[in-house]
Order: structure tokens, then sequence, then C-alpha cells
């Protein structure tokens, strides 16, 4: 089980005045076997917007649930894990005559997650998205590149509320971490998503196409019983480029792994 929540911090551009976003998921999986591991993550969001008058207030709405399977293999030091998911058209903000406030809060969720979870997001979609992570560890030491390929197709609404009937997005991150201490890591991670093809917002603001962010932290791992680790980590996120970087995003992020 995982608990992750980010809380998001950032300020409108023209008033100066600021606002939050709270974004938290919950993760379950089960190996069925050393290889292969079902999971399920569902997620909220809840924002409170900078107090102007294009605002239409705070909102709250529930994410697109995922589903997905997960193979991981072991060659030494090294670690692969493809994965395949489906974020299924379910969440709040999405149809034909969707309420302004949970829109707004769907598209702040966005930036909350360094716009690295668009499948949980794209409430009017239904998200295929398959994905593949390769690990180095060895002597305390971890070094993990991940890309994940999001095909989105329209499943809800129309062509007023979302003009693209299709899109397709890219994620990506690098992570390297070590242990300072059996009980004590510290990781960095820079990560990147890019919209592979060009849909109606990015023709409007070509600097919606591309998204970097930098998080670093520690993580906490406690022994709680023979197969029992609790792992907490804590993390701040800062955007390398814009739109987020001229909105002074800062993110701090509070993730709770339990594996028994």
């Amino acid at each position: 089980m995982r608990s992750d929540t980010a809380l998001a911090l950032f300020e409108d551009k023209a008033s100066g005045k600021s606002g939050s976003t709270v974004v938290s998921t919950l993760l379950g999986t089960f190996k069925l076997t050393e290889e292969l591991a079902p999971l399920v993550r569902l997620g909220i969001v809840s924002n409170s917007p900078p107090d102007t008058a294009a605002d239409p207030g705070a909102g709250f709405g529930f994410l697109n649930p995922v589903l997905g399977l997960t193979y991981g293999l072991k060659f030494g030091s090294f670690r692969v894990a493809p994965f395949f998911g489906v974020a299924l058209p379910l969440g709040s903000g999405g149809g034909e005559a969707p309420q302004a406030k949970q829109v707004l809060a769907r598209n702040s969720g966005i930036w909350a997650r360094s716009a690295m979870d668009n499948a949980m997001f794209a409430v009017n979609d239904l998200v295929l998205f398959p994905g593949v992570g390769i690990a180095y560890v060895n002597s305390g030491f971890t070094a993990q590149v991940e890309v994940t390929l999001l095909q989105l197709t329209r499943v809800r609404g129309n062509d007023t509320v979302q003009p693209d009937s299709s899109r397709t997005n890219l994620t990506s991150g690098i992570h390297v971490g070590y242990f300072f201490l059996p009980a004590l890591s510290f990781g960095a991670e820079l990560r990147h998503q890019r919209w592979v093809s060009t849909p109606g917002a990015v023709k409007a603001n070509e600097a919606l196409r591309d998204t970097s962010t930098f998080a670093f932290g520690p993580r906490f791992h406690l022994k709680l019983g023979e197969k029992t680790w609790l792992r907490p980590g804590v993390s701040l996120a800062l955007p390398l480029d814009n739109p987020m970087a001229a909105s002074k995003y800062k993110t701090i992020q509070l993730d709770i792994p339990i594996a028994f």
C-alpha cells in the first residue's frame, strides 16, 4: 500500500496572490508471482485558487482510477520493470457540462503532480499507458530511469469542452539515491513531460508542450515486523521552466509506502 500526498503552493502571475492545490493518491498492489503484480490507484484533488475575479472558487474532485500490471525482472544488480496501465474516464469535472470549480481543480492538480500523472487528470479520456523502468542497485546506491507513453482517447464530453479527440503524451524521469544509514536514504530526480502530439492547448501556448521539474528529499526505512516495512519519504519539487516557473510553484510531497 502507498499513500502519496502533494501540496503545491503557487502565485497568480498577474496579481501576485497565492493559491494551493492538494493531490492525494492511494495505491495498492499485490505480487501474484515473484515477477507479476497488478495494481489499483485512486486519487482526489482539492484546489484553493488565488482570490481573483477570474477564479471560480475552491474546488474538489475525484481523479480517474488506474488499473495496471507490472512485470519485474532481476539481472544481477539491474532491475527491469515493464508496466501497462489503463486510466478509466470516471473522474470529476468531465462530460459536456463540467463545473468550473472542478475543471480548475483538475487542471491545477496536473501541475501539483509535476505533470507526471496526466492519465489520472484526463477525465474525458480513456488512457492506455505502457512504460518501463530500469534500475541499477548496488552497495546502497540506486540509479533509475523510467519512460511512459500515454495515449489519450476522448470518450466523454464534446468538441466544445475538449476539442482534441486524441492526444499522445510522454513522461520520463531519472532518479538517483543513496543509503547514508540503514534507516536513512536520500534521493533526487529529474522529471520531464512532453506532448508528442499537438493538442489545442499547446497550439495556443507552446510553453505547455514541455514541463521539467527537479525533486529531492530523504526517505526513512523502518522495519515493523518480520516482513513489514514502512518507508516514509518527504521531498520538495521545483520547476525548471514555464509555465510552472512563472507561477513560482513549490511542491511538498509526503509519500508513505508500507510493504507486508
